[in-house]
């Protein structure tokens, strides 16, 4: 058990940690970050701490699809929020001027780091992040593929993101294209019970 813990913990944090560098490349962001930004530019408020409010919201449409939360999925709402607004707080305007290389290797890197983290707590096996089960939830009440339910989610929280000013680029394009295969592939790295089929965030 204590391992398991270990795992989330780690992969929460370095979570909250890959969200803050997307956010400093400025290359555009992971699909629900995007609306995170948005809402947070909006009404002047910490990116992570929309995090946090954000998850409370799709934990409540977890009810009339009968999805039940574990204790990792209560750390994850809380947990990578936190993680973001201090590691966000720490860097500040630090990394304002740098470069694009500076800013591609940002990007890369909170790509890479997102797969290893999101790998970690989904092999702690102590529940699904908000939005993971909302969308595996979703599949399993509505019968339709996970592609489709998953396009179906972060296409309308990308666009809703977008239109309320969140920072959508290559960036973005890029995680949805390299997230899955990379989880699949460090996955079995973090669980030693199964080599996964991943297709979520």
């Amino acid at each position: 058990m204590l391992n398991r813990l270990l795992k989330l913990s780690l992969g929460l944090t370095a979570y909250g940690i890959s969200m803050v560098m997307m956010l400093k490349s400025d290359l555009g962001l992971m699909p629900w970050d995007v609306l995170h930004q948005g809402i947070a530019l909006r009404g002047d408020w910490q990116m992570g701490r929309v995090t946090v409010a954000v998850s409370v919201v799709v934990l409540l449409l977890w009810i009339p699809i009968r999805q039940k939360p574990g204790f990792g999925t209560v750390c994850n709402a809380i947990v990578v929020g936190l993680v973001f607004d201090y590691v966000n707080g720490l860097i500040g305007d630090r990394l304002l001027d740098a470069t694009i290389a500076m800013r591609a290797s940002l990007m890369v890197g909170g790509i890479l780091l997102n797969a290893a983290a999101t790998a970690a707590y989904l092999g702690a096996h102590l529940g699904p992040g908000p939005r993971d089960g909302l969308m595996t939830g979703l599949v399993r009440r509505t019968g339709h593929s996970v592609r489709l339910v998953r396009t179906l989610i972060e296409g309308s929280v990308v666009v809703g993101g977008f239109l309320l000013g969140g920072t959508l680029g290559v960036g973005t394009i890029a995680y949805v294209v390299l997230i899955g295969p990379l989880i699949q592939h460090v996955l079995p790295w973090f669980d030693g019970r199964r080599v996964a089929r991943c297709d979520e965030r």
